[in-house]
């Protein structure tokens, strides 16, 4: 590929000429979404640079060691959070942000406060790290009532008040999947250009899939529905072939599989984790809106999961999601189990 005749293409759709395309259907819009966007998308750029870096710093000794001017090599979901709070808040856009690295959620400085509230997990599957799997960054955007005066209470809505969802995962590629509320796209980072390019226009995840996604080991703690539909997919009673086990562990990347291959993802709760293990705010909401985007569904085993009201900033919830159909079966056989009792 010719880098140089590339770099003057202009049928290229990158990530910030498709969000300003997107606010042109909003005639009051001032901008301020891509600018806060953009700020997103850098952020996501710096810690794609850095997870490259990783094992080397491993490798080289540095991960957690002193460098040159006598700073402490950040360990990567650390160094991960501190780039994306930056860069929300230097946007001037944010007014409250929720981490899953900080314990408490950061109420922006008046002088740089804007109308909207980001949710994140910076560095989702950070475990992973050292396998080299793929791990990614996950956020949801609300919009404030009164960004004079945010409360908590203001980040506490169910995920069906989202206006914009989001992940980046940092793989083969470095993948960037948004949702604004008109469907879901996917864009790559061409590393060439330093810019994300639009390669999975208008995303739709499949009516019915041939993959699930659930840990396994977790097995003689689920409930009755999850077993019965888990045995379903092995031992299928009405001919269809059985579904392939795909289970990564990063969730970023079982999601991302499901959402272009179609299937179904399950974290379901058990009885070590009675409130299952995904956080409902920068987990299970952002996740459950991009499927529904994409035609797909989300189920918390008692409700839609973006119908979920938090009590609290890092609550969890079980959650099932993916294609309309294979969510529809594990509906059901809640539905049975309720009517049992």
């Amino acid at each position: 590929m010719d880098h140089a005749a590339d770099a003057h293409r202009t049928d290229l759709m990158t990530i910030t000429r498709h969000v300003l395309n997107e606010q042109t259907k909003y005639p009051e819009s001032r901008g301020d979404f891509t600018i806060l966007l953009n700020h997103i998308v850098l952020g996501c750029k710096f810690v794609c640079s850095s997870v490259s870096k990783a094992g080397l710093a491993k490798l080289f000794g540095l991960a957690g060691e002193t460098n040159i001017q006598g700073e402490e090599q950040k360990k990567l979901d650390v160094l991960s959070n501190e780039v994306f709070v930056k860069a929300l808040i230097s946007s001037g856009r944010t007014c409250l942000l929720v981490s899953e690295e900080d314990e408490e959620a950061i109420f922006v400085d008046q002088s740089k406060r804007g109308k909207y509230i980001v949710v994140f997990d910076p560095l989702d599957g950070s475990s992973n790290i050292d396998c080299g799997v793929s791990i990614g960054t996950i956020f949801g955007i609300y919009m404030v009532k009164h960004k004079d005066n945010p409360t908590i209470d203001d980040v506490l809505q169910p995920g069906n008040n989202l206006i914009a969802a989001g992940y980046c995962m940092y793989g083969s590629s470095c993948t960037l999947v948004l949702s604004t509320g008109s469907g879901v796209n996917g864009f790559t980072l061409d590393p060439s250009l330093g810019e994300f390019i639009l390669t999975h226009p208008d995303i739709k995840i499949p009516k019915k899939g041939k993959i699930y996604s659930v840990n396994e080991g977790n097995a003689k703690n689920w409930d009755e529905p999850t077993r019965k539909f888990v045995e379903k997919c092995k031992f299928p009673t009405d001919g269809s072939p059985p579904k392939s086990l795909r289970y990564i562990g990063s969730m970023v990347a079982d999601v991302h599989r499901t959402l272009l291959y179609g299937g179904i993802f399950l974290y379901p709760a058990d009885k070590k984790s009675p409130n299952g293990k995904l956080r409902v705010l920068y987990e299970v909401f952002p996740m459950s809106y991009l499927m529904e985007q994409a035609g797909g569904q989300a189920f918390t085993g008692k409700q839609r999961a973006l119908d979920l009201v938090p009590g609290k900033i890092h609550e969890r919830s079980p959650v099932f999601l993916g294609s309309y159909d294979d969510v529809e079966e594990i509906k059901a056989l809640y539905a049975a189990a309720g009517a049992a009792k």
